[in-house]
């Protein structure tokens, strides 16, 4: 039951003309009991008027104000904010395959650990938002285009393969044209539908090796600004972090301000994990996120229903304690 805000405002005076009939019915009381008064006999005031009962009198007309102000209220049209779920959204998931991706600082592996909250992000989603995926390496590929069936791209998630290099921008330019060329499908009276990037990757880009490059994730990462595609990018890795690459154990460390950097240019937000459990509490925070829309909704619905009863309670009162509707 809300009052943080009213749709018709106005209609609260009503609570006014309430408390002016409380007022006029005490002013009766007083009134007819100082009236009562100037009678002498009171033997015969006994006999002509039956006795009345006490303070259980006032019940019902109490009871009718509480009633009436709580209608005053309903009829103002109380509002709520309230967690919608999406119908229109479409998320493009850009996972980083790249061979560094093999490091064992997130156990079992950065990208097993991503793969495994990859998919329960994929089950928390609701429904109605079209989910889609696309791996980068060397470059990018789009493995699964927007759709509300979390079964092809779950699928996809564990078909994930490590790959040499790392082309980042590629995979975000990649997203921005999947999201692009869904929402001219979907596209209605409100427009394209909204969208976010979900970048997973550790940060380490090679190719080009200046992310300002043409190709590069920051200028890429401006290209989603400009598109109205904010990415959030989950970092996750090591400075420490160590991968087998051709037999050989080299240093991928994380790059950690890359991430942030690529999230604020495009508008959107960076998160740190650094263990897969880390990772799960990113991914139900999205869900929530991209899944769900905060929305001002009518909260009428209880102060009419509490309004109705009380108000039939207080004749249903009235009738057991005087024997008439008063």
């Amino acid at each position: 039951m809300s009052l943080s805000g009213f749709a018709d405002p106005l209609w609260l005076l009503l609570i006014g003309v309430v408390a002016v009939l409380a007022v006029g019915y005490l002013v009766t009381q007083r009134l007819r009991r100082r009236d009562t008064k100037r009678f002498t006999n009171l033997e015969l005031l006994e006999r002509v008027a039956p006795r009345r009962p006490g303070w259980q009198r006032h019940i019902p007309p109490a009871m009718l104000a509480v009633g009436l102000i709580l209608l005053s209220i309903a009829l103002a049209g109380p509002t709520a904010e309230s967690k919608v779920p999406r119908n229109r959204a479409t998320v493009m998931l850009v996972v980083d395959v790249s061979l560094s991706m093999n490091s064992k600082d997130i156990p079992p592996s950065r990208l097993a650990a991503a793969q495994q909250a990859a998919k329960s992000f994929a089950d928390q989603l609701t429904p109605g938002v079209n989910l889609g995926l696309i791996e980068f390496a060397g470059s990018a590929t789009t493995l699964v285009s927007p759709t509300t069936d979390r079964t092809q791209v779950k699928a996809g998630i564990d078909a994930l393969k490590p790959a040499e290099g790392t082309a980042t921008g590629d995979g975000i330019a990649a997203a921005v044209q999947a999201i692009q060329s869904f929402g001219k499908l979907i596209t209605g009276a409100d427009g394209p539908p909204p969208a976010r990037i979900v970048l997973l990757s550790d940060g380490r880009e090679n190719n080009p090796a200046d992310p300002n490059a043409a190709r590069g994730a920051y200028t890429q990462a401006r290209a989603a600004r400009q598109a109205q595609m904010p990415i959030s990018g989950i970092y996750f890795g090591t400075k420490g972090g160590t991968a087998d690459v051709e037999g050989q154990a080299e240093d991928v460390p994380g790059d950690q301000q890359a991430m942030r950097q690529i999230a604020e240019l495009s508008g959107g937000q960076a998160y740190d994990a650094e263990s897969a459990g880390q990772l799960q509490n990113v991914y139900s925070s999205l869900a929530s996120q991209i899944g769900y829309e905060t929305k001002t909704v009518d909260a009428s619905q209880p102060w009419l229903a509490l309004g109705t009863l009380i108000s039939l309670l207080s004749v249903a009162a009235s009738v057991l304690i005087t024997q008439r509707i008063s």
